[in-house]
């Protein structure tokens, strides 16, 4: 892995955990039940660590709204594919707006950079 893809590996990857375990928190039931409660904290856990290694290199202003932003619409479009929740157009607009940022944040602004 090249050092200039690796922050961003473990961002990607921060965020991949950080969505396991927010799709586990529902199924934890108030952590009552065992396996979904052990997901969560594990997922939770390994997405606090890998940000923190994104950290080393790329700019908090950055890593973090990437972070916040990409797991929402992410956790949001599994909320409505998989949990049978209901999207509007509010909701989709809302989405839009924060993919925007993520991309604008990415393509036009120099916090991303390593």
């Amino acid at each position: 892995m090249g050092k200039f893809m690796a922050p961003y590996l473990y961002l990607a990857f921060a965020i991949l955990t950080e969505v396991a375990a927010t799709s586990a928190l529902k199924y934890a039931d108030g952590f009552t039940r065992l396996l979904p409660s052990i997901i969560v904290v594990a997922c939770y856990g390994s997405s606090f660590y890998l940000l923190s290694l994104a950290l080393r290199t790329l700019q908090v202003g950055f890593t973090y709204p990437v972070w916040c932003g990409v797991g929402i619409v992410l956790i949001s479009i599994i909320g409505v594919f998989f949990l049978g929740e209901e999207v509007d157009i509010g909701g989709i607009f809302g989405m839009g707006l924060i993919i925007a940022g993520v991309v604008v944040m990415s393509v036009f602004s120099k916090m991303g950079n390593a």
